[in-house]
């Protein structure tokens, strides 16, 4: 089994390619998103430790939940509480991803494992994955499916793309690069070519 690692700047398609992954090939997707969001609720060692932190006032909502918009404004205005989280939550998700490779590499049911982060790079999954899987589109196209699917403006894509790492740096650190610009079709012929080789 592969262990992969995906990543990519925003709106260059990630999710496209993860469900194209999902229905053409023998494998598992998680995102760490997901994961995060999982090692939030009620119960686990993490959520009681994010809530610990000293916030300007309570995050959690009157079922008891964090209140993910709330935490983000805060985490957006302080580099010390997004500090604070990062350091409990990129460890917690790393910790789980690592214990479900080591899962279904016992029960070979699966060719491939696709573990998906927007900071892939900056958390050193590098050293963890088999390979790295940079989505690339064009700026041109990434811009249109911001426009288009979450209603960016043209200055906030700008912003965007500034504050994220850059093509040059992504295209450094990752294996294999996947050419996301066009259709569906094309960027799945790219995903046969790269898996039939790999095996």
């Amino acid at each position: 089994m592969k262990f992969i690692g995906i990543t990519g700047g925003i709106g260059a398609g990630k999710s496209t390619v993860l469900s194209l992954l999902k229905e053409n090939f023998n494998c598992k997707v998680l995102l760490a998103d997901e994961v995060a969001a999982q090692l939030m609720t009620p119960g686990h060692q993490c959520f009681d430790e994010v809530v610990a932190l000293p916030w300007p006032t309570s995050i959690l909502d009157e079922k008891g939940q964090i209140d993910r918009p709330l935490m983000a404004k805060y985490m957006y205005a302080s580099d010390s509480l997004r500090e604070g989280v990062n350091k409990i939550v990129h460890p917690a998700v790393e910790k789980e991803v690592l214990n479900q490779v080591e899962t279904e590499k016992k029960q070979h049911n699966i060719e491939y494992f696709f573990f998906e982060a927007a900071l892939l790079i900056e958390c050193g999954y590098g050293k963890l994955v088999d390979e790295m899987w940079y989505i690339f589109a064009s700026p041109q196209a990434r811009e249109k499916r911001l426009m288009e699917s979450r209603g960016y403006t043209k200055e906030r894509i700008q912003n965007t793309f500034k504050v994220q790492r850059g093509d040059e740096s992504f295209r450094e650190h990752c294996d294999r690069v996947i050419d996301n610009s066009g259709s569906k079709e094309e960027t799945l012929k790219q995903l046969r070519a790269i898996l039939k080789a790999s095996y």
